[in-house]
């Protein structure tokens, strides 16, 4: 998302000051209605000025990772923005769950003292969620699905099966973070294509929201790596292709 604001087709969210990534309308702010989530995305005359000054279309847009997670969010985007464009950014679930523990702990939502801790609470955590609620009442909100779920995020098979009949191929893009940190210029020029802006090459791709963390132990990620292997076998082959993890 950082990079895509160094593009000069693409517009910032509002309030602009906050350099806000999301207003998390369709996950947690959906009961405050679309004139509500309107109020965050530029002016019809703001963004032809835009279009004036790059010469080409105007872009929007948002990033949420709860988006892809949270089970009510797929059919709200997909009737509230029937031609929306889907960007999902896939990492490495063990890595993205260790990370997520630390990012939690630096946040102050987190308040176990190790990440095995957190992942043996998850499932009693989890348990307290009123599934029902979640789906059917945007009023409802649960911490702990929001920000305990260090494990179940990291089934990406399940939560793209709720996306991928709602969003047809042609406007979702699934990226490997992997990919991205290796070759971040070759898979930007795909994400502008697939948003059909203008090819910029000169912006600068440099990594954000990179804290320093201690390692994970060996023991747990191998624990890990076996949790995950079914999830992921089946997530290669609903992609069609094989992440390498």
């Amino acid at each position: 998302m950082n990079w895509l604001l160094q593009h000069p087709a693409v517009s910032r969210l509002f309030p602009a000051p906050q350099r806000i990534k999301s207003p998390h309308y369709f996950d947690i702010n959906y009961w405050r209605g679309p004139r509500w989530y309107a109020s965050h995305f530029p002016t019809r005359a703001a963004r032809h000025r835009q279009e004036r000054r790059s010469g080409s279309l105007g872009v929007v847009g948002e990033a949420s990772p709860y988006y892809l997670f949270h089970p009510a969010v797929p059919e709200r985007v997909a009737v509230d923005l029937p031609d929306v464009r889907v960007i999902v950014l896939l990492r490495e679930p063990v890595s993205r769950a260790y990370s997520n523990y630390w990012d939690r702990r630096a946040f102050g939502s987190e308040d176990l003292d190790t990440f095995e801790a957190a992942i043996e609470a998850e499932p009693r955590r989890l348990a307290e969620v009123d599934e029902e609620r979640l789906r059917h009442d945007p009023r409802y909100y649960s911490l702990h699905h929001d920000h305990h779920s260090y494990l179940a995020r990291g089934r990406y098979v399940e939560q793209l099966a709720r996306w991928m009949p709602l969003v047809p191929p042609e406007r979702m893009l699934v990226l490997s973070a992997e990919r991205l940190f290796r070759t971040p210029a070759a898979v930007f020029v795909e994400v502008q294509d697939f948003l059909r802006l203008p090819r910029h090459d000169e912006l600068e791709l440099a990594p954000f929201n990179r804290r320093p963390q201690p390692g994970i132990t060996a023991s747990t990620r191998a624990e890990l790596v076996d949790y995950y292997r079914p999830y992921n076998d089946a997530l290669f082959e609903l992609l069609g292709t094989d992440l390498g993890w």
